[in-house]
């Protein structure tokens, strides 16, 4: 595997010459200033390359821009309103200035409003270690009590929206602020920051779409999109819904390995292809990771490997982030048939072997207390978890090796 990691830019407090010292290989970053459905320019893109190719005190560093997380995919292209059509063909030009400043594989999700969501961001373990956290019942007290959404209540079964009830009453006004933060706070670099009121006026302009809808949109969107990534030597990877459930009654379309299956057979290119989350899957019991390996993996351009505890065995349920290798996840059967798919694409002879993974998500440990970084991503903590998925790699490798 190619050993990446997640960077925010000059603001990130973890730092490139910390980046390099944890053993990563390349930078995984995205021109997050720049608003959802504008071109990235080549004089930006350039712009990020040149600060990842200098540390603090000016020195050469020994990394660069491998992937790109997220090329962002409009809520005008998602719902086909509004400037969706310009903003395809503002993506098209963004991939083609990516492929211009030597970018080749993009990132993208297709979820509605909302991107990862969580309603608690430093849960404390009994360890002290803190993780992100998402609590069925304390969603549901915000989607039925705080945002008040309308039609809320037939989207919990009577037994959740009872507890739901008795855990907002308990709730003070801070408590619900917070929470509200929280679950609104996104995917860490977005650049929107949205309001009660205007998530109730996104919600209103799904009004209507359906999975069946969304999914058909996806499919449009990649129909005129990935012709101009193959020209350009482009790979595209879709990241699945995290959550993989409905939210605030929107449609999630990329949260099984039957979604994914029919998203490439759908449109059948190279450049259509997978990002393979290990953390957002892995929240329903029912996703084989190793097994989606093996069957996908030909199409998986991108990996982010990291764990979660289900806390209970339903889905949709609570979970919380775990250690890497403790979790839902088999993460040493899911290397494995990673290990299995690199070798299998040397043998053909494809560039693309050695497929680009970063260690996703981590618990705040020792000194990451002592940081503002973003939710989930620590220093330490994802130290920590690239070493452990390395050491799973390494000895893998030795172990194939020894019996060829």
């Amino acid at each position: 595997m190619r050993h990446t990691w997640r960077w925010f830019g000059p603001h990130d407090v973890v730092a490139l010459e910390e980046i390099e010292q944890a053993g990563a290989h390349g930078i995984v970053t995205a021109l997050h200033h720049v608003p959802n459905g504008e071109v990235w320019s080549v004089e930006e893109i350039k712009t990020r390359q040149s600060e990842i190719a200098r540390r603090s005190d000016g020195t050469v560093t020994s990394l660069k821009w491998e992937v790109v997380e997220s090329l962002p995919v409009s809520e005008d292209i998602k719902k086909q309103d509004g400037d969706w059509q310009a903003h395809i063909n503002n993506y098209k030009i963004s991939l083609e200035n990516l492929a211009q400043c030597g970018l080749e594989v993009v990132c993208y999700n297709f979820m509605p409003i909302l991107d990862w969501t969580r309603t608690n961001l430093s849960y404390r373990l009994p360890n002290g270690a803190a993780c992100m956290r998402f609590d069925y019942i304390d969603f549901a007290a915000f989607d039925l009590f705080i945002l008040k959404r309308n039609g809320a209540k037939q989207s919990f079964s009577e037994e959740v929206v009872e507890a739901a009830g008795e855990r907002h009453a308990k709730m003070d006004d801070a408590q619900k602020q917070m929470l509200a933060q929280n679950i609104v706070a996104g995917l860490p670099g977005a650049n929107q920051n949205l309001s009660m009121d205007e998530i109730k006026a996104l919600l209103k302009h799904y009004h209507g779409i359906d999975e069946c809808r969304l999914t058909q949109n996806l499919y449009d969107f990649l129909e005129q999109v990935v012709p101009t990534a193959e020209k350009h030597g482009i790979r595209l990877c879709c990241h699945p819904d995290d959550p993989p459930f409905s939210l605030l009654g929107l449609p999630r379309i990329m949260s099984t390995e039957t979604d994914y299956a029919a998203l490439v057979e759908a449109i059948d290119s190279p450049a259509n292809g997978i990002t393979l989350c290990s953390g957002s899957l892995g929240a329903r019991p029912d996703n084989d990771l190793p097994g989606m390996m093996h069957r996908l993996g030909h199409r998986v351009h991108f990996l982010h490997l990291r764990n979660v505890v289900l806390e209970e065995e339903a889905s949709p349920g609570s979970f919380h982030e775990g250690e890497h290798l403790d979790g839902n996840t088999d993460m040493v059967a899911l290397i494995d048939a990673i290990l299995k798919e690199e070798v299998r694409r040397k043998r053909e002879g494809r560039r693309d072997w050695n497929i680009a993974m970063r260690p996703d998500h981590g618990q705040d440990i020792l000194d990451d207390f002592k940081r503002d970084a973003q939710p989930g991503y620590p220093a330490i903590g994802r130290l920590k978890g690239l070493a452990e998925l390395r050491g799973v790699e390494t000895a893998l490798s030795a172990l194939r090796g020894a019996s060829e």
